[in-house]
């Protein structure tokens, strides 16, 4: 049975966005899910063997006899920051491939009406790749930027945090539409930062409170995807300290303790996948209402049936 497609170049007012975007989830989750996992496979991988590192020599510091019996810090340090780097490198190219894989998709979808075919997501990210990763060291720079606005913000009472909030969520809508005008429109750097920043300050309320209704909606769906392996943690540290067990030296423990920060952050990770996809919806909803393409592509098809 074919699946139903969701046309998303439409007019919709605030709610029927929102309303878009999970109706979109649940339409497309299992395919959506698929193909991701098919994409970060390797970053997965990477996460395992970051998160080993960081939890056994988090746990060999902590206990000053590291698993294997020897006493050395030096092996411990080194293990925390070889883990920690190569976390931060996966984050890094995972967000790359996170906002090209759902920008990619979303607009697969649209052109496609519903038929997305993975290969044409590649051939797009191929295709696009020099401007994904120009742009992605200009977001990190504005994220950088963004920092030490907040520690000044910081400061400020009330005002300083509600400013920090709007901030945010202005430059995570400016990242995401511009990022939907590379893959939509095959545009450069310059061109996708300068639609994406009209896209932003002419709708600034309603991508503002788009954006704090979408964080809202994900970080409930990644509580719940957390609150599984966080049980099961919970209920396994609770019956090992009441059997004295050394959480230091245990295999066990380090395995259970790296499986479930690995599923922590890449949770975290998905949740990033996710609210690319949710700017994709609102991207097609914004251009719609400036350039009424698909409006006039409808009309020009009545004419020709005609």
């Amino acid at each position: 049975m074919e699946k139903p497609y969701l046309e998303l170049r439409t007019r919709n007012n605030f709610g029927d966005i929102v309303n878009n975007y999970f109706q979109f989830l649940k339409l497309n989750f299992k395919h959506y899910t698929n193909l991701y996992l098919r994409y970060n496979a390797i970053s997965i991988i990477l996460t395992l063997i970051g998160s080993y590192l960081l939890v056994t020599g988090f746990m060999g510091m902590a206990s000053r006899d590291f698993r294997f019996g020897v006493s050395d810090t030096i092996d411990n340090d080194m293990y925390l920051i070889i883990g920690g780097i190569v976390l931060v490198l996966i984050l890094f190219i995972t967000a790359i491939i996170n906002y090209s894989f759902s920008s990619a998709y979303i607009n697969e979808y649209v052109e496609n009406n519903g038929n997305v075919q993975s290969i044409n997501i590649w051939s797009a990210i191929k295709k696009n790749i020099g401007t994904i990763i120009l742009f992605i060291l200009i977001g990190v720079a504005m994220y950088l930027g963004y920092m030490v606005v907040s520690v000044i913000l910081a400061f400020i009472p009330l005002l300083g945090m509600l400013a920090q909030y709007a901030i945010s969520f202005s430059l995570n809508a400016f990242f995401g539409l511009s990022f939907m005008a590379i893959f939509s429109g095959n545009k450069s750097v310059g061109d996708a930062i300068s639609e994406g920043w009209s896209f932003t300050t002419s709708n600034f309320i309603r991508v503002v409170f788009y954006g704090l209704v979408i964080g809202i909606l994900n970080f409930m769906l990644t509580f719940l995807i957390l609150s599984i392996p966080g049980f099961i943690i919970g209920i396994y540290t609770y019956f090992s300290v009441q059997s004295d067990v050394d959480f230091m030296t245990s295999t066990f423990a380090t395995l259970v303790f790296t499986i479930g920060f690995a599923i922590f952050i890449l949770t975290f990770i998905f949740a990033q996948a996710l609210s690319q996809l949710a700017y994709g919806v609102l991207f097609f909803n914004l251009h719609e209402e400036r350039y009424n393409s698909y409006l006039r592509e409808r009309i020009e098809d009545i004419g020709v049936n005609e």
